[in-house]
């Protein structure tokens, strides 16, 4: 049995978790859903709008705007795309804040 499985049968976590802190609930991930609220404002757009661009219900934009869901490289293409802002300038904007 691998350290993974073993790790899941027997409740240990795995050593690599320790070494990936969770990004969730942090300063820096609280700043990335507040720009990309501000960023659907600017543009006018209701979170039912983005939504329905998105092809998602209401609720997938108001958890990740509300800090309850993550998004990943793909998705966050996707939510810029909605909005339309380019999301090159809003990394830029991120990390400079």
């Amino acid at each position: 049995m691998g350290e993974f499985a073993r790790a899941i049968f027997i409740g240990v976590q795995p050593f690599w978790t320790a070494l990936l802190p969770k990004t969730i609930h942090t300063p820096r991930h609280k700043k990335l859903c507040e720009l990309l609220k501000t960023h659907r404002k600017s543009a006018g757009l209701t979170q039912t709008v983005v939504a329905e661009r998105l092809g998602r219900p209401p609720s997938y934009v108001a958890k990740y705007e509300g800090g309850d869901r993550r998004l990943d490289l793909l998705e966050f293409l996707d939510v810029a795309a909605a909005i339309g802002f380019d999301p090159l300038k809003f990394i830029k904007t991120f990390i400079s804040r």
